[in-house]
């Protein structure tokens, strides 16, 4: 509900607080005294249009605060929330709008500096303003399907259900087609690539090997090369090692007749031995050494093959052998994709028509409601002097989504045999506004905003259907917080709060201000109401009529 209303340099405002209550609240007040200033000052705090002509002049700016009180779970916090302003639960919610005297403005909600779409969008979810000019709640088509569903006590949860997965799969499904016509592209580089590796077959770790196997082989190859002709120069006929024999044999014929013949021929005999042993160890080395030319030259070729296969595909030669099982898996990918695609399309069939048995279940479910609700608006017209107007709820088939598949519009058909149309139609801003009320009424156990304020709904009207308006307002009022600006006695009688605006001329110019009435006076300004400007006893008489009846 609407708590308080702060405004400061508004027009004729100059400083003003009102404190409002639950239930029915009336404001009355002659006429040009300021009531549509109060809106204008309220309906900026709710993010319309600012307008710099609404800045009282002399001054450089105006300001409005208004405090409401929503419940925790109002779609108010959940709407602040998504936007990252965290309002206290436990605390009034507090939207300020500042307008200077050159037309520039700032909002305000929760002590956050928010845009004045944003007010706007909070505004109208906290508190519904019928005026003479109402463009939004009611007459906006886009909110009618939700207000039938209310009305109706639909269960939407089962079709906003098969539509998500409806969504879901069509999500999968897309990409799963976008990832098959990509993988598809690469079919024939797949496959040609595969096979290439495939047919090479490298194993992890060959590479390694075989190039340890090329270094030796040409380390074999140099030292092949230096042993060349050492067994011909150690063990010919004419080699070192038979000179070391021969020799030592001359030696040994004369050693015995020198002492240093006889150490000679052991050098000599150990040399010979030494020789040997060389000889020997040559002999091995090089049948170690030895090799097949032809292995040296397959190993070469196998390493710059594998080599060149890695720098093609611009991946570690270890890496080749995975890299082929990962395409012939792309390939594998492939050939599964199609059947992964085909049993999407099977639940995907599966899903819409699950959705669609949901969507014509509540559509039927709608239809009965909008029958439920055409009845109810119909025994609201006639008491409110609209007894040539008939009401209908129109159910067209529309694109399909989380709330079913169909378009609802209130239509109405002001006079015998016009056609129906919109509620924009109406052409009198009294009966537009009784028409909400009626509207509203039939509308009432579907919930509505926190507060709603009705600006003149009375107008044009008096007697039995002013007092048949004052009656319905005194209903919708034990449901929300309920504000009206009247100029009927009949309505003014059956609030439970009275606020009369008055203006007043003095040194500082002319000001208006609001004051609450208690019961005496309640009872003068419904006298006055009735009466005009001289209160008579007998208006005074009916004042209190009026209010004993209510």
């Amino acid at each position: 509900m609407l708590r308080q209303l702060a405004i400061q340099n508004i027009v004729l405002v100059e400083r003003l607080d009102i404190d409002f209550e639950p239930g029915l609240g009336v404001l009355t007040g002659e006429t040009g005294a300021g009531k549509s200033i109060l809106l204008d000052a309220l309906g900026l705090a709710l993010g319309s249009r600012a307008d710099s002509g609404l800045v009282r002049s002399g001054t450089d700016g105006a300001a409005v605060s208004a405090e409401i009180d929503l419940p925790p779970w109002h779609p108010v916090r959940h709407r602040l929330g998504e936007q990252g302003i965290e309002a206290e639960p436990d605390e009034p919610l507090i939207l300020r709008r500042t307008l200077k005297a050159d037309g520039a403005s700032r909002a305000f909600a929760a002590g956050a500096a928010v845009p004045a779409g944003l007010l706007r969008d909070i505004g109208a979810l906290a508190i519904e303003v019928h005026g003479q000019q109402d463009d939004r709640g009611l007459l906006n088509p886009r909110g009618h399907r939700a207000l039938l569903d209310a009305f109706g006590k639909m269960d939407t949860v089962p079709v906003a259900a098969a539509w998500a997965e409806v969504a879901r799969i069509e999500a999968d499904l897309t990409q799963a087609r976008s990832e098959a016509e990509a993988a598809e592209r690469d079919r024939d580089y797949l496959e040609f690539a595969s096979g290439e590796i495939a047919r090479l077959a490298p194993e992890t770790g060959e590479e390694t090997r075989l190039a340890e196997d090329r270094l030796a082989m040409q380390a074999g190859l140099k030292a092949g090369e230096s042993l060349a002709g050492l067994d011909e120069l150690l063990g010919g006929s004419d080699g070192a090692l038979a000179q070391l024999r021969q020799a030592a044999r001359r030696i040994e014929r004369g050693a015995a007749d020198h002492p240093l013949l006889a150490d000679a021929l052991a050098a000599l005999d150990r040399a010979v031995i030494e020789a040997a042993d060389a000889e020997d160890r040559i002999a091995r080395a090089a049948d170690a050494l030895a090799f097949d030319p032809a292995r040296l030259e397959q190993v070469e070729a196998r390493l710059f093959d594998i080599r060149a296969l890695a720098r093609k595909h611009r991946v570690e030669p270890d890496a080749l052998a995975g890299l082929g099982e990962t395409m012939r898996a792309q390939l594998a990918d492939i050939e599964a994709g199609g059947e992964r695609i085909a049993a999407l399309e099977r639940d995907l069939a599966a899903a819409r028509q699950v959705y669609a048995t949901a969507a014509e279940q509540l559509t039927e479910q709608r239809r009965a409601a909008a029958g439920r609700l055409d009845e109810a608006v119909a025994r609201e017209l006639v008491p409110l002097k609209l007894d040539a107007a008939r009401f209908r709820t129109t159910i067209a088939p529309a694109d399909a989504g989380p709330a079913g598949a169909d378009r609802v519009e209130f239509e109405i058909s002001t006079n015998p045999g016009a056609p129906f149309g919109p509620l924009t139609r109406i052409a009198s801003g009294g009966e537009m506004s009784r028409f909400i009320l009626a509207l509203k009424v039939a509308l009432a156990e579907a919930g509505s905003a926190a507060t709603m304020i009705f600006d003149e709904v009375d107008r044009g009207v008096g007697g039995a259907v002013a007092s048949a308006i004052g009656e319905r307002l005194a209903r919708l009022a034990e449901r929300s917080q309920v504000l009206v600006v009247t100029h009927s006695p009949q309505v003014a009688a059956r609030a439970s709060h009275h606020y009369r605006i008055e203006k007043s001329h003095g040194d500082g110019g002319t000001r208006t201000s609001v004051r609450k009435l208690s019961g005496e006076e309640r009872r003068e300004e419904i006298a006055r109401m009735l009466s005009g400007a001289s209160i008579t006893e007998e208006a005074r008489a009916q004042a209190a009529k009026l209010l004993e009846a209510a």
